[in-house]
């Protein structure tokens, strides 16, 4: 009752404020609900301005009772965000690879802290080794945020990435999606920015996910930011945080 009586006071404020009720975008109460979650740390509340995690969990199509993978999750910032959009009945699975969590192992340390609590219960973590990733079967979404660059880099072992790619394809149900959030690099570069500057071309993850057989079905650019030239490595103190993001979504036939 109380988040009912939030949502209409919202809609009683539009309208107040001269704003037509019909012109605010719909929005699931379950992707309102994950990113008001009181257990989320002030710093990841923080970061909503930039992530936009409302727009991005649109754009992904996630929904409640499902089953999602969150590749390679950092801190943790989307699997709070995940958990609770899929609510008690889905499940997110947190697939740390073993040589991200030895080259950054503050971010397991993170999801370890929360994952299977009362708050989170239906997180649960994976650690292997990028070579023999063993995806879990029969999910709807895979995600990954940000690191996608990072599968081509050699602290990684510069794993075989069409193989990944073919894993995670096989992993999904029939119509799952691949979603792909990372740094843009300027176009034609490839992947020859992955290791300098942590950046990938857009044109390369389309290339590289569709021959797994993906089909492509939409790229967002609510992340996108024209006034980054896409020169400077994405944790340079002038462009950190508002580096120029791409969204990319794939689907499994």
């Amino acid at each position: 009752m109380k988040l009912h009586g939030l949502f209409a006071a919202a809609a009683t404020l539009l309208v107040l404020a001269g704003v037509p009720a019909k012109a605010a975008p719909a929005l699931p109460s379950f992707i309102a609900i994950a990113v008001a979650d009181p257990n989320r740390p002030a710093d990841e509340r923080a970061m909503d301005a930039e992530r936009k995690p409302i727009e991005v969990m649109q754009f992904m199509g996630i929904a409640r009772g499902q089953k999602v993978v969150d590749l390679m999750p950092g801190k943790g910032y989307y699997t709070r965000l995940f958990s609770k959009a899929v609510g008690p009945h889905g499940v997110v699975y947190a697939l740390q690879p073993t040589e991200m969590d030895k080259a950054a192992p503050k971010g397991l340390q993170s999801v370890r802290g929360f994952a299977g609590t009362a708050n989170y219960p239906n997180v649960k973590i994976l650690v292997q080794p990028t070579a023999a990733l063993q995806i879990p079967q029969g999910v709807d979404i895979v995600w990954t945020s940000q690191n996608y660059h990072d599968l081509h880099d050699p602290f990684m072992g510069s794993p075989d990435i069409a193989r990944i790619n073919k894993a995670i394809y096989d992993a999904l149900k029939p119509g799952g999606v691949y979603i792909v959030l990372d740094h843009a690099a300027a176009a034609g570069t490839g992947t020859s920015r992955t290791n300098d500057l942590h950046r990938i071309d857009p044109a390369a993850v389309k290339a590289e996910v569709t021959a797994a057989g993906f089909q492509f079905v939409g790229e967002s650019d609510v992340l996108a930011n024209p006034a980054d030239n896409h020169s400077l490595p994405v944790f340079d103190k002038s462009i950190k945080g508002k580096t120029d993001r791409f969204i990319l979504k794939f689907r499994k036939p």
